[in-house]
């Protein structure tokens, strides 16, 4: 190594090192600054036209000595910095000295000289001078870019230097009178301007075989990247692909490791991320990320090793959310899943042989690195195969069980139990996608198991730490919310084998006692928490009842009970933002499922009282859950001891449920725009329920299996809901309506009419269609005045201007005798068999005639005309 290198080396180290030394002990000597020195310290007028001058000169004796001579001259002048206004012209000058180095290596001294006073900070003498010469900084900044493709490794390395000096201004040695220090930031912001950063990516092609320079040029573009405009143009040159490309090259130090994933930390920070996740997506990053993963998974030993490792496997898992990322191609998707799970599943693959974690910090953040990655992975099809070639299913599920006593394990309490959590949350992303896996584990068994040990009253005490354990300190809410969320992706597959399974094992028993048991646990600090898990159980009862009067039969009265536990809940609540508008519609959903269908069940809701509960419910008024009780009533009405109780309901004020269902009717409708008088009668009697977002809606076309507006109008709004309700209570007898209501009544009477009456339009309007065509056909002026109208309107829709040189071509049959416009299909009547001959006839018409005997035709040799008069014979 030469002592340029062994320098640069060295000052490339992280400041903060200190060095030891077997000098004595160095005493400060404070020294008094006379007013000769002050003189000395000021800059004196220098001529710097001059000196460019006489650096452009090339055909003079001893021409090298006086250039090299006059900057020294200068740079002794400038020792305590550079004006902004002398700025063009010094950089002009360092421009020249660097373009002699390839012939007069002496200059090289010259430019380092210039290059290392361009490390201080700039020279102000007006407060307005950093805005004067902004743009030339700028530009005179974004030079030092272009320095870097002089072949000399002094100079490139005192180029990064300089950079890396515009973040650790020294101030000046001296006080320069008249001369100000610019603000630290001024030369960051103009290399911002200048596009500097740019130009430093760039350069780094320049330096393949050059560790030491890549290594100085990495660590100014580690500061450069700081900036959100500098990472803008680092992408712009391709910044993430070419340094993590080389990200495996050999470094003794661990300097070019380390640099570059803080470079790759700040661009994926600071930049368009998308740009960058699409920039390290190919197959030569992803192969340099991978064996690098590898190197510190096996052999990194210490803290920072450990450190770096887990930062490379966050930059893996962003890059990772890429479906086109070719993480199976590179091999690293399946390094990634034996790195997960060979703790739980013994390999004798080799990377992992006698490879274990310990406990520390890094480890366990490594460990839910990979639960994360798995997740990310999971969502590419194409990785199921790998997912069931790892086990990571019986992997994970190692952790769905209740922690052993007196077992020795390599996880302290709070670490195994965020594990766990950790674990069970996979599951839920995982076991979805590999159900015959999931059974072979006998995936039911344990997570039902494991919902044993959640509700029991063993002694054991949560930590609740992290993300997963929100909720769970001191009990065992945590394990049973996740545990609940895995059961409910599963039932939600709506796989009969996973679910016959699982209500063989009394699946709907166990969560309807479980529901109870959270009621009288919970407390004011936990509600969220069990306000959650009961909204799963009763998803997961309704996804397993949905469809299946037996297990309606088995949910039975307990669950019924549950249901109106939670019906009765203070209306207050749903306005606390706990939960409680979840639960509401979870078991108006349960309702639906586990429920209606099944008559006992049915008559039992009826006699608790379950629909004053859902007419208390609809009477709040709230919107976002009127449709779906509404729903709810009108399938309950089939049943016929409904009409009683609905009739029987009164609320507030003494309401009854038809005045109800009436005043919902009119508010909808004043949402909807639909035009009534101030009596509530009907103002426009052609569009008598037509709304106001009909009427600015343009007409647009759909595809064939999108809903039509009128379909959309039907489901989305209430009005034919209530119609269906009130038609079930026959419209007669509604007790405690006054006569605005009676009005409105009349309007939902005849809603299908009014909805059908578009049909009447249509069928009048095919009628019409019918009979003028019958005109047409049967009287002569009738078709001629057709077709007149007809050419007419043709005529009228044509271009008139036709642009010069054009071939008009006409598209007009002559002679044609109908009125209706041919479309793409065209019917054909065949010509009869006897007169072609059929199929096997020879089509060259030009050389026969049709034989007078008739048949099929024939190939003739020759024809001959005998007489004119006579017929043709054929010989």
């Amino acid at each position: 190594m030469s002592t340029v290198e062994a320098r640069a080396t060295a000052e490339a180290r992280e400041p903060g090192v200190r060095s030891k030394s077997n000098s004595p002990r160095q005493i400060p000597v404070v020294g008094v600054v006379t007013e000769d020195e002050d003189a000395q310290s000021a800059l004196k007028p220098m001529d710097l036209n001059r000196v460019i001058k006489l650096l452009e000169e090339t055909d003079k004796a001893d021409l090298e000595e006086k250039q090299l001579k006059a900057v020294k001259i200068l740079v002794q002048n400038y020792q305590n910095g550079f004006p902004l206004r002398d700025l063009v012209q010094i950089f002009k000058i360092l421009n020249l000295c660097a373009g002699k180095i390839g012939h007069q290596p002496h200059f090289i001294e010259s430019a380092y000289s210039i290059l290392k006073l361009c490390g201080l900070p700039f020279l102000k003498k007006k407060v307005s001078d950093e805005i004067t010469y902004a743009e030339d900084t700028a530009n005179s900044i974004a030079l030092l870019g272009d320095l870097m493709k002089v072949p000399s490794s002094e100079l490139r390395i005192q180029i990064c230097k300089c950079i890396v000096d515009f973040y650790h201004a020294e101030p000046p040695k001296k006080h320069i009178p008249g001369y100000q220090q610019a603000s630290s930031s001024y030369k960051i912001q103009m290399a911002e301007v200048g596009g500097l950063a740019k130009t430093m990516v760039q350069s780094l092609t320049l330096l393949d075989n050059q560790l030491v320079e890549k290594l100085w040029v990495l660590k100014a573009l580690q500061h450069l990247s700081t900036s959100e405009v500098n990472c803008t143009l680092m992408m712009q040159a391709q910044a993430a692909s070419s340094i993590c490309a080389h990200l495996n090259d050999p470094d003794p130090s661990g300097q070019l490791l380390f640099r570059s994933s803080e470079i790759l930390w700040n661009l994926l920070e600071k930049s368009p991320k998308e740009e960058i996740i699409r920039q390290l997506s190919n197959l030569e990053c992803l192969l340099a990320l991978k064996e690098i993963f590898k190197h510190l998974f096996m052999r990194g030993f210490s803290h920072y090793d450990r450190q770096l490792r887990n930062d490379i496997l966050v930059i893996t898992t962003i890059i990772a959310q890429n479906p086109e990322a070719p993480m199976i191609e590179c091999g690293f998707t399946r390094d990634l899943i034996l790195f997960a799970t060979f703790n739980e599943v013994k390999s004798q693959n080799p990377l992992v042989k006698g490879l274990k974690l310990s406990n520390s910090y890094e480890d366990f953040e490594l460990k839910k690195l990979l639960f994360n990655i798995i997740v990310i992975l999971c969502k590419d099809l194409p990785t199921v195969q790998l997912l069931i070639d790892g086990k990571v299913v019986l992997a994970l599920f190692t952790y769905v069980k209740k922690p052993e006593k007196h077992k020795i394990i390599e996880w302290s309490a709070a670490q195994y139990e965020e594990l766990q959590l950790h674990a069970i949350a996979t599951l839920s992303s995982v076991a979805p996608l590999l159900i015959e896996e999931y059974m072979l584990c006998q995936g039911n068994a344990r997570i039902l198991a494991f919902l044993e040990w959640c509700e029991s009253e063993d002694s054991f005490f949560s930590h609740g730490n992290s993300f997963h354990g929100t909720g769970g300190r001191g009990n065992k809410f945590a394990h049973m919310r996740y545990t609940l969320r895995l059961l409910r992706a599963m039932v939600y597959l709506q796989d009969e084998t996973v679910n016959n399974d699982l209500c063989e094992k009394r699946t709907i028993q166990q969560l309807i006692g479980i529901f109870k048991n959270t009621i009288s646990k919970s407390n004011d600090k936990e509600e969220a928490i069990v306000l959650e898990i009961q909204s799963d159980i009763l998803l997961i009862l309704s996804g397993l009842c949905e469809h299946n009067i037996p297990r309606k039969e088995i949910f039975g009265t307990e669950g019924v009970d549950v249901i109106l536990h939670v019906l009765k809940t203070d209306p207050k609540k749903f306005q606390s933002g706990l939960g409680y508008i979840v639960l509401l519609f979870s078991t108006l959903d349960s309702i639906w499922c586990c429920i209606l269908g099944c008559y006992p069940s049915e008559d039992y809701f009826l006699e608790k009282e379950g629909i004053f509960l859902l007419l208390d419910l609809l009477a709040l008024n709230q919107k976002k859950f009127c449709n779906l009780i509404l729903g709810i009533m009108v399938e309950f009405c089939d049943n016929p001891k409904t009409t009683v109780h609905v009739n029987s309901w009164r609320g507030k004020k003494d309401q009854t449920a038809a005045s109800l269902l009436i005043k919902l009717w009119r508010k909808e409708e004043k949402e909807l725009g639909v035009k009534r008088d101030k009596h509530g009668k009907i103002i426009d009697t052609k569009k008598p329920l037509f709304t106001s977002f009909q009427e600015e809606q343009n007409i647009m076309p759909l595809p064939a299996d999108c809903p039509t507006v009128a379909v959309m109008d039907v489901a989305e709004n209430i009005r034919a809901k209530i119609y269906a309700v009130l038609g079930k209570l026959d419209f007669e007898n509604l007790p405690g309506l006054s006569a605005e209501d009676f009005v409105t009544l009349c309007i939902i009477h005849r809603y299908l009419d009014f909805k059908i009456q578009a049909t009447h339009k249509q069928r009048d309007l095919a009628n019409k269609s019918w009979e003028n065509f019958l005109a047409r056909t049967s009287n002569a002026k009738n078709l001629k005045k057709a077709k007149r109208l007809q050419e007419k309107a043709i005529e009228s829709s044509r271009y008139n201007e036709r642009p010069p040189n054009a071939i008009f071509h006409q598209t007009d049959i002559k002679g044609l005798n109908t009125t209706v416009p041919s479309g793409r299909v065209v019917t054909l009547e065949s010509t009869p068999a006897r007169l072609v001959g059929g199929p096997l006839a020879d089509t060259d018409i030009a050389l026969k005639k049709l034989p007078i005997r008739g048949g099929a035709l024939q190939r003739v040799k020759a024809v001959k005309i005998i007489d004119e008069p006579k017929k043709n014979v054929l010989t």
